[in-house]
């Protein structure tokens, strides 16, 4: 029964967007743990109203591209394949189905572990989860980005949004707008090229994050994550992944090709932004979401 009213709590948690509500049915389930776990009636109500303050109200909104043969990867790794294990009823009369799936780890909306690109720091399954969890920031620069396809997001940008809307938050989970997200899965538009092998490296172009606001972000601003609509939070014609090398050096991970985030607003969202747990990992895809009021 414990587990069982767990779940129903979380479902309750989650399916209305009214708090009053929330706690209201949140606390009249469970009631039904009350003789089960011994817990008293004003420990209940106050676990509810806990809860219920604790969680973020509002519209789910799903930051991930699906899975499928128009995944974008990165030049030189192989695309996702998924071939079909069993489809159909099976001889006892039910349907039954199940695949095989086989990807890299960084392609599609995925996770940049911080040991991707520096040593001794965070596996993709050694990221604290309050890493992966919390404020959500949107800095927008599609405007110079769609102008400009080498676009590197400045320190000048993060002060323009720090001027509307005060210091970005500690613990924040900063995600970058470029624009390109509307270029998805159109590898030519999104990366600059369609090519395909380690020459095609080179004809790279999209927007990322400047080495220099980089920096400023790890000496000045204490966020947990950043995140993006583009293949790498290095610009596509990097050459040493600088970006890359400040923010992991200090374990910050990262998100890329991110979706959606024109549906965002520039603040007071929260974003829970969940990878696969790959033992050793140095990346491995990744299901966000951001929660709207």
């Amino acid at each position: 029964m414990l587990k069982g009213g767990h779940l129903t709590l979380v479902y309750a948690l989650n399916s209305s967007t009214n708090p009053a509500i929330r706690f209201r049915i949140m606390k009249t389930l469970a009631l039904s743990l009350v003789i089960s776990t011994g817990i008293g009636l004003a420990g209940v109500a106050v676990a509810a109203e806990r809860a219920a303050a604790a969680f973020p109200a509002g519209a789910i909104v799903d930051l991930t591209h699906a899975y499928d043969t128009d995944t974008v990867y990165w030049p030189t790794a192989s695309g996702f394949e998924m071939t079909s294990d069993f489809k159909g009823m099976t001889d006892g009369g039910w349907y039954y189905e199940a695949n095989t799936i086989v990807t890299a780890e960084h392609g599609g909306t995925h996770l940049d572990a911080p040991i991707h690109f520096a040593a001794n720091r965070h596996h993709a399954d050694e990221i604290p989860l309050e890493r992966l969890i919390g404020p959500g920031v949107l800095i927008d620069v599609s405007r110079q980005a769609l102008s400009d396809r080498d676009y590197r997001v400045s320190v000048a940008d993060f002060e323009a949004w720090e001027s509307n809307h005060g210091r970005l938050p500690d613990g924040g989970i900063v995600l970058l707008r470029t624009g390109f997200g509307q270029f998805w899965p159109d590898r030519k538009r999104y990366m600059g090229t369609d090519d395909r092998g380690p020459d095609a490296v080179r004809d790279l172009h999209f927007p990322g994050l400047h080495a220099d606001a980089a920096r400023w972000l790890v000496e000045n601003r204490r966020i947990h994550a950043i995140g993006l609509d583009t293949p790498s939070i290095d610009y596509g014609q990097s050459a040493d992944f600088q970006s890359h090398r400040i923010l992991f050096a200090e374990n910050i991970p990262a998100f890329e090709n991110v979706a959606h985030l024109d549906r965002l607003p520039e603040t007071g969202f929260h974003v829970i932004a969940l990878p696969m747990k790959i033992r050793g990992g140095s990346g491995g895809p990744l299901r966000i979401v951001a929660i709207v009021p």
